[in-house]
């Protein structure tokens, strides 16, 4: 069982609820937990779920500020809590550029449960590495004007090849990203793991795309599996049906 800070906790915390509510079997008593909350009795696992949610309510309530606090570890421990809480193993896990820094962790984190790590266009961290260690110049605060919010990195724009349509489906959802997310350094548990590992490089950029690094020492290395897609940087927007044959191609 993996050890839960309390965000993570809390997340469980709604899946527990979901999974009671549907369970035609009744849980069993907790007198603690009763004479605790002077409330009916939950199990145990819940009541530890509900204080921590219940801490997380009175931050909020007490105007701290936890959105400066997002970065690269919390995005771990988020990805980490729904493979707790969904009971997932087996799985092939893919990250798509930023998100290579969170599925490197996650993998660290939890090899037994992975299957293999598929890299789509992706950041590789090693031990040690932040993002900005492998991005180059530091990113630009996003300057939204009278909020003073410094700490977001507005996102890219999009890939040239992006249709109008796919546009409008996406611009509304994209999203600056905080900038701990690319400071904080990755620390790894077990910096020599075997698991399988795949790289997916998109070819249609320009020679100074960040990615060519990874392209360009992993394509001959014996221990990665290399593979290319003829696709700008988010083939899962651009060209989603080339890209699923190509995962296929990976997981069989």
């Amino acid at each position: 069982m993996l050890r839960s800070p309390w965000y993570r906790r809390t997340v469980c915390f709604a899946s527990a609820k979901k999974s009671q509510r549907s369970s035609s079997t009744p849980p069993k008593p907790d007198a603690a937990a009763r004479r605790a909350t002077n409330a009916p009795a939950i199990p145990a696992q819940m009541a530890v779920a509900t204080e921590d949610y219940n801490r997380l309510v009175r931050m909020i309530q007490q105007g701290e500020n936890l959105k400066m606090a997002v970065d690269l570890q919390v995005h771990i421990e988020d990805v980490l809590a729904v493979i707790e809480c969904e009971d997932l193993r087996d799985f092939a896990l893919v990250g798509h550029s930023y998100g290579g820094m969170v599925a490197t962790g996650v993998a660290d984190r939890v090899p037994e449960r992975v299957k293999q790590l598929i890299y789509l266009d992706a950041f590789v961290p090693a031990n040690g590495q932040s993002l900005l260690d492998l991005r180059g110049p530091a990113p630009r605060p996003a300057a939204t004007a009278g909020q003073g919010e410094d700490w977001l990195v507005p996102p890219n724009p999009p890939a040239p090849d992006t249709s109008a349509a796919d546009l409008a489906w996406i611009t509304p959802r994209r999203r600056p990203q905080p900038v701990k997310t690319f400071t904080q350094a990755l620390q790894l548990r077990n910096p020599g793991s075997k698991l399988p590992r795949s790289y997916i490089y998109c070819t249609r950029k320009t020679p100074d795309d960040v990615f060519l690094q990874f392209s360009m020492r992993l394509k001959s290395d014996p221990h990665w599996r290399y593979l290319e897609i003829d696709a700008s940087h988010s083939p899962n927007v651009t060209a989603p049906e080339a890209l699923v044959r190509l995962l296929d191609e990976i997981v069989r």
